[in-house]
């Protein structure tokens, strides 16, 4: 009998379509890949999560970074490349990839905004059993925060100050507009991203000029300029399953 799999990754939408797989069938293997960086209210969000679904989540953890972006970064020394950020495939997908089995249904938590990301994904992989539960409920992201508001769950401290995802505090997705509110909201880790691109060197730079002589050359955090905050940038989506669909147009 296949099994199962659903990845929860701390946010609303991962939170909810766990609770309606564990609804729709007997037996769900609820996996969350620790990361050192994310805020620590992830913790008592995924405790709390743990609770409404009724079963144990089993958290994974790269031993040989001890869940830390920053020491992948240290080890790759660069943080973005043009098969995106090292952490989410030494993080996550590898922790996968050891724990998987032939024939393991995947829940994906995609909302309905993002039908063409699960065609994408079922175009490139047509073997692959897939369950998208939010997108055939018709949930949207927003959808997905009230129905964990309605269950007696605070949301993650990161949606709380205004964030669209739950990533870890300062993500490398993100772009210029998100940095300049890791700026002002933490600006301890965005000092301790500076010092590390300083020791790394231009191959951590990951933000680029929009415009201008130097159009799409990049720069470090140090030089980025003033404007204003984004705190609802939407990220690409961080967890196991989103790094297995970048395959099929990342190889």
């Amino acid at each position: 009998m296949s099994r199962i799999v659903a990845q929860f990754s701390c946010g609303a939408a991962s939170a909810v379509a766990t609770k309606l797989a564990i609804a729709q069938h007997p037996e769900v293997h609820v996996l969350n890949a620790f990361l050192l960086e994310e805020h620590a209210d992830n913790r008592r969000f995924a405790a709390d999560c743990e609770r409404w679904f009724g079963q144990p989540i089993t958290v994974l953890r790269n031993e040989k970074f001890d869940g830390s972006a920053v020491r992948v970064f240290k080890y790759k020394q660069y943080m973005m490349g043009p098969n995106g950020a090292p952490c989410s495939r030494l993080l996550k997908r590898d922790l996968l990839d050891k724990w998987k089995q032939p024939g393991d249904v995947m829940v994906f938590g995609y909302t309905a905004e993002e039908q063409d990301r699960l065609d994408d994904f079922r175009g490139n992989f047509p073997d692959r059993p897939v369950l998208a539960p939010l997108i055939d409920a018709g949930l949207t992201k927003d959808d997905c925060k009230a129905m964990v508001l309605r269950a007696g769950i605070e949301l993650p401290l990161m949606y709380r100050l205004g964030y669209d995802n739950a990533n870890c505090i300062g993500c490398v997705k993100g772009g210029e507009g998100y940095w300049r509110a890791i700026r002002e909201d933490f600006p301890e880790q965005f000092e301790a991203m500076c010092l590390l691109q300083d020791e790394i060197g231009p191959g951590s730079w990951f933000l680029r000029y929009r415009s201008g002589p130097r159009e799409n050359e990049r720069f470090p955090l140090r030089d980025l300029p003033g404007g204003a905050p984004r705190r609802n940038e939407r990220l690409p989506s961080c967890s196991f399953f989103c790094e297995i669909a970048e395959q099929g147009y990342q190889s």
